[in-house]
C-alpha cells in the first residue's frame, strides 16, 4: 500500500471526494425528475436524519482512529495501535446497533418533530417509513469508518478514498434503478420508491466495506496486523478512554453541518408556516435550503473534507513531537488552500445559480430555487473554515475548546434562525435568507474563537493566510467581472437543459482560466503548492506535454 505525504494525500483525498460529490450532484437530476417536489422533500427528511444519527454513531471514528494510529506509530507502539483498531470495531458495533434500534423505534416521533403542523404534503407515516428504510445503513457504515481511519493513520489515503467512490457509485445505482423500477415497472407508491432510494446507503456501505476489508487482509504485515509484534504496556482501558476522548470532539465537528441543516429544517418549516406560506412553497424552500442546494455545494465542501483526511495525521505528528512552528505552517497551508479554491467557486456558483438549478432540478420554481442556491452557497465556505480550524484544535488535544467553540456556533445559529427569517420577511426579502445568514454567523463564531484560542495557547500566527487572502482579491474581482460580462453575451434559454449546460460550461471554463492564470502570474499558486509539486500536477494533467519553467 502506498503512503502519501501531506499535499499528495490532500490531493488524492480531495479528488476522490470531488468525484464522489459530483456523482452525488448529478444523480439528483434524474432522481428529482422522477419523484418531484414531494418525493424529494421526503428523501430530504429521511436522509438528513440519517446523516445526523450516522454522525453520532461513526462520524468521529475515522478522524479519531487516524489520530490514535498516527500517535502510536510516531511513538513506536505497534501493539497498542493494533489493539486500538480491534477495540474501536467492538465499540462501534455496540454503538451502531443501539443507534439503529433507537432510530427505528422512534421514527414516528422524529417525523412529527420535523413536520409539526404542516399539512397537505408528506405525512408522518411517510416520513417514518423512509427513516426506517435508511436506518439499516447504520449497521454497516460505522464499521467502514473504523477501517478507513486505520488506513488514514498510516497515511494510506488511496484505499480509503477509492472506497468512497465505490460506496457512492453503488448507492446511486440503487437510488436511480430502484426508484425507476418501483415507480415505472411495479407502479409502487412514491413513499415506497423513496424508501428504496434511501436504502441504497446500506447497499453502498456494505460494498465499500468489503473492498476495504479485503485490502487490509492483503496487507496485514505492512499494517502490523500479522500478530508478530512486540507487546506494549498500555492497557485496553487506557486505549478505550483515548478512543472515546478523541472520537467525541470529532463527532461534534463532523455533525455540525447536519445539526445546522436539522435546525434550519425545523425552523424554516415552522417559521414559513407561521408567516402564512402554503405547504408546497414551505416544503420546496425547506428541502432546497437543507438538502438540494447542499447537493450542489458538495464540491465546495469536498475541499475541506479532503484536507482534513491528510491534515489530521500530519498535525498530530507535529503536535506529538512538539513542533509548534510545523503545526502553524500546516494550519495556514490548509486555510490558504480553502480560500484559494473555495472563494472563486462560491462566487461562480452564486452568479450562475439559476441555470445551474435548472440543470439539476428543472424549470419548475427555477427563479426561487436559483435564489436559494445563490444565497445558500456562501455557507459551505464558512463550514470549510470551521472544519479545518476545529480539526486542528482537536488534533492538539484541546477537547474542551472544541466543545465550547462548536456549541457557541450552534447556539448562534439556533438563536438567530427564526428572528432573522422574520426580519428579512418584514423588509420584503425572502425569509430563508435569514436562515442562511444565521448559519454563516454560527460557523464564523466558531472559526474566530478557535483561531483566537490557537494563537493564545500556541502562539500561532496567520500572516501567511492574510497575505493569501489579499492576493486572492485581484484574480477574484477580475473573474467576477469576466463572468458578469459573459452572462450578457452568451445566449441562454433557461427552459432548455442543453442551453443551460452550454451556458454554464462556457462561462465556468473562461472564468476558471481567468482566475487561475492571474493567480499563477501573481505567484499565488506556486506559493501554496510549491513550484515542484505544481509542475508535477500540471504534467500529470497534460500527460507530460506541459510544464512550468
Amino acid at each position: 500500500m502506498k503512503k502519501s505525504g501531506f499535499l499528495e494525500g490532500t490531493i488524492i483525498a480531495t479528488i476522490a471526494i470531488i468525484i464522489t460529490k459530483i456523482l452525488g450532484m448529478l444523480y439528483v437530476i434524474p432522481f428529482y425528475a422522477m419523484v418531484g417536489v414531494e418525493g424529494s422533500a421526503l428523501y430530504a427528511y429521511a436522509y438528513n436524519i440519517y446523516v445526523i444519527f450516522l454522525d453520532i454513531s461513526s462520524a468521529g471514528i475515522p478522524s479519531a482512529m487516524s489520530k490514535i494510529i498516527k500517535e502510536y506509530n510516531t511513538l513506536g507502539m505497534m501493539d497498542a495501535k493494533v489493539r486500538a483498531y480491534e477495540l474501536a470495531k467492538k465499540i462501534i458495533g455496540l454503538l451502531s446497533i443501539a443507534v439503529f434500534i433507537m432510530l427505528f423505534i422512534f421514527a414516528p416521533f422524529i417525523a412529527e418533530l420535523i413536520l409539526g403542523n404542516l399539512t397537505g404534503g408528506n405525512t408522518i407515516e411517510d416520513v417514518s417509513f423512509a427513516i426506517r428504510c435508511v436506518s439499516f445503513a447504520i449497521l454497516v457504515v460505522p464499521f467502514l469508518s473504523v477501517s478507513k481511519g486505520y488506513l488514514q493513520g498510516h497515511n494510506i489515503i488511496n484505499v480509503s478514498s477509492f472506497s468512497q467512490v465505490i460506496e457512492q457509485v453503488v448507492r446511486i445505482t440503487v437510488i436511480l434503478a430502484g426508484s425507476f423500477i418501483a415507480l415505472n415497472v411495479f407502479h409502487l407508491s412514491l413513499t415506497t420508491s423513496v424508501g428504496i432510494a434511501v436504502f441504497g446507503a446500506f447497499v453502498g456501505g456494505s460494498t465499500a466495506m468489503l473492498y476495504v476489508w479485503k485490502s487490509i487482509r492483503q496487507n496485514k504485515k505492512e499494517l502490523s496486523l500479522d500478530k508478530s509484534i512486540k507487546k506494549d504496556n498500555i492497557t485496553n482501558e487506557e486505549i478505550k478512554k483515548k478512543i472515546i476522548s478523541y472520537a467525541v470532539p470529532f463527532i461534534i465537528i463532523d455533525i455540525a453541518v447536519s445539526i445546522y441543516s436539522f435546525v434550519d429544517m425545523v425552523f424554516i418549516s415552522r417559521t414559513m408556516t407561521y408567516l402564512g406560506f402554503d405547504a408546497h412553497t414551505t416544503e420546496f424552500i425547506t428541502s432546497s435550503v437543507t438538502t438540494w442546494s447542499g447537493k450542489i455545494s458538495m464540491v465546495v465542501n469536498s475541499i475541506a473534507m479532503g484536507l482534513t483526511v491528510s491534515l489530521i495525521p500530519n498535525i498530530v505528528e507535529a503536535y506529538t513531537l512538539k513542533k509548534w512552528d510545523l503545526v502553524g505552517k500546516r494550519l495556514n497551508k490548509a486555510l490558504e488552500i480553502i480560500l484559494v479554491a473555495c472563494i472563486p467557486m462560491v462566487l461562480g456558483i452564486a452568479l450562475l445559480s439559476e441555470p445551474i438549478w435548472s440543470i439539476f432540478y428543472g424549470t419548475s420554481d427555477v427563479a426561487l430555487g436559483g435564489l436559494v442556491l445563490a444565497v445558500y452557497i456562501f455557507t459551505p465556505l464558512f463550514f470549510n473554515l470551521y472544519m479545518i480550524t476545529s480539526s486542528t484544535l482537536q488534533s492538539c488535544n484541546k477537547f474542551k475548546m472544541v466543545y465550547i467553540t462548536t456549541l457557541l456556533g450552534y447556539a448562534t445559529n439556533a438563536i438567530l434562525d427564526m428572528p432573522l427569517m422574520i426580519f428579512f420577511h418584514a423588509i420584503h426579502l425572502p425569509a430563508f435568507i435569514g436562515a442562511c445568514v444565521a448559519s454563516v454567523l454560527g460557523y464564523l463564531t466558531s472559526v474566530l474563537s478557535t483561531l483566537y484560542l490557537l494563537k493564545k495557547d500556541y502562539h500561532l500566527v496567520y500572516k501567511d493566510t492574510i497575505k493569501t487572502f489579499i492576493k486572492i482579491l485581484l484574480p477574484t474581482i477580475i473573474m467576477v467581472i469576466v463572468v458578469c460580462i459573459l452572462k450578457h453575451i452568451v445566449p441562454l434559454d433557461i427552459y432548455s437543459k442543453t442551453s443551460c449546460v452550454i451556458y454554464v460550461g462556457i462561462i465556468s471554463i473562461v472564468g476558471a482560466i481567468t482566475y487561475l492564470y492571474i493567480s499563477y502570474k501573481q505567484g499565488l499558486l506556486t506559493d501554496i503548492f510549491g513550484k515542484e509539486y505544481l509542475n508535477k500536477i500540471i504534467k500529470k494533467l497534460t500527460f507530460n506535454k506541459v510544464s512550468i519553467n
